[in-house]
């Protein structure tokens, strides 16, 4: 495939840097908290734990066998998510980054040539136009905001039993935040609080299985977070898929058995089945090139031990003493054991520090905190 040249002038706005052991050119990190302020050579430090999980990720498909990947990173802009791809890992077999901006694209073109120049190719165009190549094993979009615009070019370049990889930063319309906005662009009620943020990531995949159905294949989601101001998901796909039940529904307070909703329903419709797979997650290591070591390996770590218990939505028991009426929530760890001890699942959830999964009855649950916590 023919490449743009590579330019000889770099914008002044980059310098060189490293993020895991991936030397780039980029612009000043500054600050890594919270969403980054959208620029046109854009790169968001705040998102390099994420891009630790999407290594661990590539490095999981090399231990479960997989052949490397004809991969497309949809919305390049540096580069860096895709191209420590393919230098930290060996999944990716050969890759094509598209990006339409001219400045983004002079540093993208450096970028590329300087990690792998034989197995990336540069596209200058827009992502919503599946580029040649497909179809493609492995499609990572992330965009800033929605990823709804491109996700028809995402089906469409996809092969049977591909890997996908979307991200959603668009936290305020699926959290609920900005009124009215979910049911008009997702097509969904999000619940408000502070279960929204699986809220949100329940109803993107909800949103990503009808757009595959519409171009006739199922989803199949291997990993699924919540992860500071964005929700992340990695999906197989499957044509078989398309013929299945879909565990898409909305939830009516009235008659939910599981974690407390507040508010009149319905709310969703959103995805109800497992967040993930547990054989991939079960594979997930921190990488030894990991730019965020301790908080990679924390969050690999918790997004393991949910695995075995992948429930729709979470307590906490500083709310469930309020609930029940005690003065003093018990423990994370003595609820979990008093738990598994009356013969439920339980382990910790990754979307809060407190978070408690469990196939429990929500009776059960009550009746343990009433015995653990204080009374008031």
């Amino acid at each position: 495939m023919p490449t743009e040249p590579t330019p000889t002038v770099l914008p002044s706005s980059v310098e060189r840097s490293i993020e895991g052991s991936t030397e780039l050119w980029l612009p000043p990190t500054g600050s890594r908290r919270g969403p980054a302020r959208r620029r046109a050579v854009f790169y968001n430090p705040a998102m390099a734990l994420d891009r630790d999980l999407n290594v661990a990720f590539a490095r999981a498909a090399e231990a479960r066998g997989l052949p490397p990947w004809n991969a497309w990173e949809m919305l390049g802009a540096t580069g860096v998510r895709g191209l420590r791809l393919l230098h930290e890992t060996q999944a990716i077999g050969s890759l094509i980054i598209t990006e339409r901006d001219p400045e983004a694209l002079q540093v993208l073109r450096r970028n590329a040539e300087e990690v792998g120049p034989d197995r990336a190719a540069i596209v200058a165009g827009d992502a919503r136009a599946v580029p040649p190549g497909a179809p493609f094993d492995y499609v990572d979009l992330d965009p800033y905001g929605s990823p709804i615009p491109f996700l028809p070019a995402l089906f469409r370049s996809v092969a049977d039993g591909a890997i996908a990889a979307v991200t959603a930063t668009d936290m305020m319309v699926l959290a609920g935040v900005t009124a009215g906005a979910c049911p008009r662009i997702y097509g969904a009620r999000p619940i408000r609080g502070r279960l929204a943020p699986e809220s949100g990531l329940r109803i993107l995949i909800a949103y990503l299985d009808r757009e595959a159905r519409a171009h006739g294949v199922g989803i199949h989601p291997l990993l699924s977070y919540v992860q500071g101001h964005h929700v992340r998901t990695y999906f197989a796909i499957d044509r078989a898929g398309a013929d299945r039940p879909s565990p898409v529904g909305p939830i009516d307070p009235a008659t939910w058995e599981g974690p407390w909703i507040a508010g009149p329903g319905p709310f969703g419709p959103m995805w109800l089945g497992p967040l993930g797979d547990p054989e991939w997650v079960g594979h997930l290591q921190l990488p030894p090139s990991a730019a965020r070591p301790r908080e990679t390996a924390a969050f690999l770590a918790r997004l393991l031990q949910e695995s075995e218990v992948d429930r729709p939505f979470y307590y906490e028991p500083n709310e469930l003493a309020r609930r029940v009426g005690r003065a003093e929530p018990p423990s994370v760890d003595a609820l979990l054991a008093a738990l598994r001890a009356r013969g439920a699942h339980a382990a910790r959830g990754h979307p809060r520090e407190t978070a408690i999964r469990t196939d429990a009855p929500r009776a059960l649950v009550e009746d343990v905190v009433r015995r653990l916590a204080s009374p008031v």
